[in-house]
């Protein structure tokens, strides 16, 4: 019974690979490989295109085997995901500096307000005679909450800009293991603005892409 059991299984294997009329169905792996080297050229193409627009120093830097190797990484689109993915990371990252940095901004700007009041009212109540002194102590008072805020200022500065930096590395070294041709860890700024260059190339092909549904 058992081998009548497999017997069928694989009857029915075989019967699933047959076409209408009872033979064996052939797949072309050639029609894969002759649709992804249509594609392949229709990246490239486009990306040529799409070169012209970058400034002409940037142009000479990238070579035919550059952007024929940036289409091929782009072919499955899973780069495209990976680059919107970097993206929305950046941009929330972004704006929750922004927001940090506005935070601190209101709560300086309050301690600011509560100390010009607090210095107002000391000033209605105090007797004349005490009046320069008071104010030379007032001075004092609000230089320290300018050093105060000036020093937490730059410490969010310094903070922003060493996040910055750690999401430009995150992204340099996530498109590196996706096989994005011009990617690696950097900090050379010649390189930085390479790299800049062609996400605007992926993005504006992805946007491309998404407008016109790809190549025919």
């Amino acid at each position: 019974m058992k081998q009548d059991s497999l017997y069928f299984q694989s009857e029915l294997y075989v019967v699933g690979n047959l076409d209408m009329e009872g033979y064996p169905v052939v797949y072309d792996e050639q029609t894969d490989s002759t649709k992804q080297q249509e594609r392949h050229y229709y990246l490239l193409s486009e990306l040529q295109t799409l070169v012209k627009d970058l400034p002409s120093s940037f142009q000479q830097r990238l070579s035919y085997t550059t952007l024929s190797d940036l289409a091929l990484a782009l072919i499955d689109g899973t780069v495209y995901d990976i680059v919107q993915g970097l993206l929305d990371i950046q941009h929330l990252t972004e704006r929750n500096l922004y927001n940090q940095r506005q935070k601190l901004h209101c709560e300086h700007r309050a301690l600011k307000q509560d100390l010009i009041r607090k210095h107002k009212e000391a000033l209605q109540v105090c007797k004349s005679h005490n009046i320069a002194v008071m104010k030379t102590n007032q001075q004092a008072e609000m230089e320290t909450l300018e050093i105060r805020v000036r020093d937490e200022q730059r410490m969010m500065d310094e903070k922003i800009v060493l996040e910055l930096d750690q999401k430009v590395i995150d992204q340099q070294n996530t498109l590196e293991m996706a096989g994005v041709p011009g990617f690696y860890i950097t900090t050379n700024p010649q390189e930085l603005t390479m790299q800049i260059n062609l996400l605007e190339l992926i993005v504006k092909l992805q946007q491309k892409e998404s407008q016109t549904g790809g190549p025919a």
